[in-house]
């Protein structure tokens, strides 16, 4: 017969074609593995699986009226360089009569003290403190009642097995904000690890005693009620003089 084809030591472009070959298959069998993972793992059904709680909640904490909600995370999978934000939209009227009716105004939940930066491994709950310069300072209990805003939460980060951005929103109405209340614990200790219970997630419990005044009106009653200085001793006035 006529033999058959091979190669042989003594055709070294074919030795060569056949590297050649060998590798541009690795490379487009890893760019057609790489592109059907990122399909399957997209930030968006990622995004599902972060939990925010149906209601926010103001109350006492640390001597401060504060706003906080509650996030999870459904997966095993953490969450890279998750951080939060916050926004409060409502309508605004300027000093020269101009209308603003969707204003926008940052919530601060800790980004001068990197608070707003949370590392997701159990469920967390953000708090913005209600201060001077919080837009929320001068509302009370009634006039929470009959506010018409709207708080727009984020939460950011990165896919841990695709480095992929991911991002998840909610929101809460005036309505959707529980006055005196506060979030039940979901995070309980057990022999050698800890257990969380999701079940407890949207649960709150009604707090006695949270003032129904504004963070105003209680830093203010609380200056007024601070006691005065003492006058300066006999004593010392003589030697003063």
């Amino acid at each position: 017969g006529y033999g058959f084809r091979c190669v042989t030591e003594e055709c070294p472009l074919a030795i060569m074609a056949v590297v050649v070959q060998s590798i541009v298959g690795c490379v487009i069998d890893s760019f057609m593995i790489g592109t059907i993972m990122a399909k399957m793992a997209r930030p968006k059904k990622r995004a599902q699986t972060l939990l925010f709680s149906h209601h926010a909640v103001i109350s006492v904490r640390d001597g401060k009226l504060c706003l906080m909600w509650r996030v999870g995370n459904l997966r095993r999978s953490h969450i890279v360089e998750a951080h939060v934000r916050a926004q409060l939209i409502k309508p605004y009227m300027t000093e020269e009569g101009e209308y603003l009716p969707l204003d926008q105004r940052d919530l601060n939940v800790g980004y001068d003290v990197g608070l707003d930066r949370i590392f997701l491994v159990s469920p967390i709950i953000i708090v913005h403190e209600i201060d001077e310069e919080s837009p929320l300072y001068g509302i009370g209990k009634e006039e929470l009642e009959t506010e018409n805003f709207e708080i727009v939460v984020i939460l950011e980060g990165m896919v841990e097995a695709t480095a992929m951005t991911t991002q998840a929103r909610s929101s809460y109405l005036a309505s959707e904000i529980l006055w005196g209340h506060r979030f039940e614990p979901v995070v309980f200790e057990e022999k050698n690890h800890y257990k969380v219970d999701y079940s407890r997630f949207h649960k709150t419990y009604e707090v006695a005693g949270t003032p129904c005044c504004s963070a105003r009106e209680l830093q203010e009653s609380k200056m007024t009620i601070l006691p005065s200085p003492p006058p300066p001793s006999a004593f010392c006035y003589e030697n003063e003089l």
